[in-house]
């Protein structure tokens, strides 16, 4: 597993925990300078360099700069394009520009082979593989929210989801509720699963299980 951060707010507490179950640190342009202001080298910066400052890029070693170019993507695309994990624990991506959050949340399901967990200040968001089982607490909270049309279905939720033809402006899934471990089967790789930050543990082992 790998720890990414980029550039917008990030709980600190959060991060140092990721670090721990994964200290190989990535950057995503100026995420490298939040990590620098932490006392935190990355291993990697990647992106197009343009919001990396000139303190931050005279403070990593050149080798560990990979500048692309290009402008048809995001830095976080081109993270996720550029490396290889079991797991990605992503900071600095929920919070602060609503147009980076929803460019990060739709840039999850272009690259489904990646199993990436977006961490914010109170939740948690992954694009759901097509099968996921979740051993969470009786009552946590689980939200639902489809990227494109695709249905599945559901056991150890309050309201089975089994029926629903799920889409954006359509039904979604807000505010379910665990009665007990969850499993749940899509299909197409298009349903943002939603819960809070306290159960990473619960959602990295259901990502990685068979991964």
């Amino acid at each position: 597993m790998l720890t990414l951060l980029g550039g917008g707010p990030t709980h600190f507490r959060h991060l140092n925990q990721s670090l721990k179950r994964a200290p190989i640190l990535v950057c995503a342009d100026g995420g490298a300078d939040v990590a620098l202001s932490q006392g935190l080298t990355p291993a990697a910066v990647i992106g197009d360099l343009d919001s990396l400052s000139a303190e931050g890029r005279a403070a990593i070693p050149a080798e560990n700069l990979h500048h692309i170019a290009e402008q048809d993507s995001t830095d976080f695309e081109k993270c996720l394009r550029s490396v290889e994990a079991r797991a990605i624990l992503a900071h600095g991506f929920l919070g602060g520009r609503l147009d980076h959050q929803l460019a990060a949340l739709s840039a999850l399901a272009r690259f489904p082979e990646q199993r990436c967990v977006l961490i914010g200040a109170e939740d948690i968001c992954f694009l759901a593989p097509p099968t996921i089982d979740l051993d969470l607490p009786r009552g946590t909270r689980l939200s639902l929210y489809p990227l494109a049309p695709v249905t599945g279905r559901s056991d150890g939720l309050e309201y089975p989801i089994e029926g629903l033809e799920f889409a954006p402006g359509s039904q979604i899934g807000t505010s379910n509720t665990s009665i007990g471990p969850v499993r749940l089967r899509f299909d197409a790789p298009a349903m943002l699963v939603i819960v809070p930050v306290a159960q990473l543990s619960a959602v990295l082992g259901g990502l990685v299980r068979d991964h």
